[in-house]
């Protein structure tokens, strides 16, 4: 690499565009152009261009860029938290993407407060970001579903697009993307594990009344009970939020009962799942052998702790997001998308076999 040429005090002194244009041996312009992305240059050009570039070590100057009106090309993502590893997944598949298209990938996050959410949205709109992604389990109510189409028609106007991802549709008159995930196929299919391996009694974690994911998933919890002929017994839904805490807090306050009325949990997600299993253990309850055990997600800690759960496929919705956002304008360009999710089997729910009825 060249060094740069140094200053008047002998220091050295940054490569300037007009730098890289005698090195290439092309005008200003045509180095500018192609740096931004927005000239149809021939490949020897390109490649002339951009070995000056790095030869010098030439940075350009967003500020100078900005002022010109010219901004990167950029992806951002809206979520609760950057904690939680279900919204720090999908914000790693979005940034994989965006990278891939050649966008800057901007994150904000709301703590789940939707004048937050509408700062950050509007904030997105602001930095001209071609897609702005909405990722978070919400109550879906009317005044939800006013603020996202309002949402979605002013990005619409600025030319961006809003995509929710992990949200349900809002219908077809609003401009916006889905793309989500089938909770409640997945809870169907492990409760049909469950209920498969002889358990009856199965205690549902985090049922959240208005919540479109754990109520989704305790649909399908009732679907496959009913599917198997297994009456419904809505003492055995235990109402929480979808942290590790909450799932201590509902088995321990469960156990403290003295009866143990269920012989298998389904927690609604993975971290709920691990705050139950430290009550169970902490009560001198084995998994699987006293009680067999099950979550949703396949994050961590799922897989130290050997959990029995559905997998989704968070960054593949991060990913999703990114291509239909990018590729709305192409005939025939789906707006809305389902993934699918699947059982990963470990060695947390073993056979219940029914204790033999007395002589």
């Amino acid at each position: 690499m060249s060094r740069p040429a140094a200053s008047e005090d002998g220091r050295p002194r940054p490569s300037t565009i007009r730098d890289v244009a005698k090195r290439a041996g092309v005008s200003v312009a045509t180095v500018s152009r192609i740096l931004s992305g927005s000239y149809p240059s021939a490949p020897a050009t390109r490649s002339k261009v951009m070995r000056a570039v790095r030869e010098l070590d030439y940075v350009a100057n967003a500020h100078a860029r900005g002022l010109a009106g010219v901004r990167p090309k950029s992806v951002a993502i809206v979520v609760n938290s950057v904690v939680s590893p279900h919204y720090a997944h999908v914000a790693q598949g979005v940034q994989a993407e965006a990278v891939r298209e050649g966008r800057v990938c901007i994150v904000g996050t709301t703590g789940g407060d939707p004048d937050q959410e509408l700062a950050a949205v509007q904030l997105m709109r602001e930095e001209h970001a071609e897609a702005v992604i909405l990722v978070g389990n919400i109550v879906v109510d009317d005044a939800y579903r006013e603020r996202m189409a309002g949402y979605a028609r002013a990005l619409a106007v600025a030319g961006s697009q809003l995509v929710l991802c992990g949200r349900p549709p809002l219908g077809p008159e609003v401009p916006a993307i889905v793309v989500e995930y089938d909770n409640t196929a997945g809870a169907h299919a492990l409760t049909s594990h469950l209920l498969s391996a002889g358990h009856r009694r199965i205690l549902f974690l985090g049922r959240r009344t208005g919540y479109t994911t754990p109520e989704s998933r305790v649909a399908g919890y009732r679907a496959a009970l009913a599917a198997h002929g297994v009456p419904h017994d809505p003492g055995l839904e235990v109402e929480g939020t979808m942290e590790r805490g909450e799932g201590h807090r509902m088995m321990r306050e469960r156990l403290a009962r003295g009866t143990r009325d269920f012989t298998a949990v389904f927690a609604a997600n993975d971290q709920i799942a691990a705050g139950a299993r430290q009550a169970l253990r902490e009560h001198g309850l084995r998994i699987p052998d006293d009680v067999s055990l099950a979550g949703f997600d396949d994050l961590p800690p799922a897989a130290d702790i050997d959990l029995t759960t559905v997998h989704v496929p968070h960054e593949e919705l991060g990913r999703t997001a990114v291509r239909l956002a990018l590729r709305r304008e192409a005939p025939g360009s789906v707006q809305h998308v389902t993934l699918g999710t699947h059982i990963v089997v470990r060695d947390s729910v073993r056979p219940h076999l029914p204790t033999p009825s007395a002589p």
